[in-house]
């Protein structure tokens, strides 16, 4: 008879939770495994094949999230779109100017990433009243008044209060008030706030604390407690570190209160010194301690392998509040498709959504040390080769910045 301190006893008191958390732990760290054992030269190259599908698919598919999807990941990699399938672009997205927020900020967003005059003064600076009632509706409509520059005191009314109801007593904050934290909306919560210059009306301790452990012995993001990881949320999580980074609170230099300009957080910290400790976080992620059943452990402890690196420096300036290089590991090796694209975890298919996604988070880890986004980051802050090196966003929009101050300029014309 089978005692219950076997491995078969153990797997019989297991909860299927535990059992999926298993499988993807033991997917990931195989791949972790075989990546550190091979040399240095041949580690992670993002698949130059990514942006050539992309391409082929928007000229297939046309509804206003695929074409932002799509288009951002395309100017994530560096690469542009030619004249006819620009114009196409335009010219559908222009034809879907309708009453629904999600979709005006997917469209708005797309002809942001695009640029220039055609596709700037394509867009109708309209609102619209009564719909979705949630969060993520909150931030889609301060995020497209404010890229449009358009955002009024009469559109926040309300929001701030609506928001801080949605926060939950784990810091994170909900979709609606009474829900459980998620990081998406924790995501657009946060961005909404800064927005409206209200963010430190939350409770911006226990948000880090919540965001922070979502961050698992895999090395990706979480988006809610005891869930799975999941690539998406290298943005949705990731997203949030790069906002909080620039608050006046933390030691940024704020976002500003009129313009929203990014004001980045300086690197104080030398060459020498990141180089270390980079490399040794890179140990840590690869080879993370097993617990007493044999797994490596999924708790989210302050003395796991993500364990939050949090110090002001002489400067009084935060460091990233996340394991960035361990994020990067689990985007370019776990997320990465070997043909183009990415997705959610080992065993899923790639997608266009965490395509975006995955891409997005992956220039927040790669800029986090940043002094500026035009401070080039230091070829250790970024896995791999440095051609591996994305372009910066920005990260209240999660549009290219080159892309947001193109139009930030252009609608304080018109």
């Amino acid at each position: 008879m089978e005692g219950e301190g076997t491995a078969t006893g153990r797997q019989r008191r297991a909860t299927a939770s535990q059992l999926d958390q298993w499988t993807v732990q033991d997917q990931v760290f195989k791949i972790y495994g075989a990546f550190a054992s091979i040399p240095r030269s041949a580690q992670s190259v993002i698949s130059i094949w990514t942006a050539s599908i992309l391409k082929v698919v928007l000229y297939e598919r046309s509804r206003p999230w695929l074409c932002y999807w799509i288009l951002h990941s395309i100017a994530l990699l560096g690469e542009s779109v030619d004249d006819e399938l620009e114009d196409n672009a335009i010219d559908f997205l222009s034809r879907c100017q309708m009453p629904h927020l999600a979709t005006t900020y997917a469209a708005v967003n797309s002809l942001v990433t695009l640029g220039g005059h055609k596709a700037l003064s394509s867009i109708n600076r309209w609102m619209h009243d009564a719909g979705e009632i949630d969060v993520r509706a909150c931030y889609t409509a301060i995020s497209v008044a404010s890229i449009l520059n358009i955002l009024d005191d009469e559109l926040a009314k309300g929001v701030g209060n609506y928001i801080l109801s949605c926060q939950t007593y784990e810091g994170g904050i909900a979709g609606e008030p009474g829900s459980e934290a998620h990081g998406g909306y924790t995501f657009c919560g946060l961005a909404a706030m800064v927005l409206i210059n209200q963010a430190n009306s939350l409770d911006l301790a226990s948000l880090i604390d919540w965001v922070a452990f979502r961050q698992g012995v895999e090395c990706g993001f979480q988006g809610r407690t005891n869930k799975l990881v999941d690539g998406c949320y290298s943005f949705w999580q990731g997203g949030v570190f790069a906002l909080l980074q620039r608050l006046p609170a933390f030691g940024g230099e704020g976002f500003g209160t009129s313009d929203v300009e990014v004001e980045w957080v300086s690197d104080s910290t030398s060459e020498g010194d990141d180089e270390d400790r980079d490399s040794s976080d890179d140990n840590e992620a690869l080879h993370p301690e097993p617990d007493q059943e044999g797994h490596q452990s999924s708790s989210h402890s302050p003395e796991s392998s993500t364990a939050v690196h949090i110090h002001h420096s002489r400067h009084n300036q935060l460091e990233p509040l996340f394991h960035t290089m361990a994020l990067q590991q689990y985007i370019v090796l776990c997320s990465q498709e070997q043909e183009g694209g990415f997705r959610d975890k080992p065993g899923k298919a790639r997608d266009y959504y965490h395509t975006c996604y995955c891409l997005s988070g992956l220039s927040v880890c790669q800029y986090s040390r940043s002094k500026n986004e035009n401070s080039p980051p230091l070829p250790t802050s970024v896995l791999g080769p440095y051609s591996n090196l994305l372009e910066p966003i920005h990260p209240l929009y999660n549009v290219v910045s080159r892309q947001y101050h193109d139009a930030r300029e252009f609608f304080s014309k018109y």
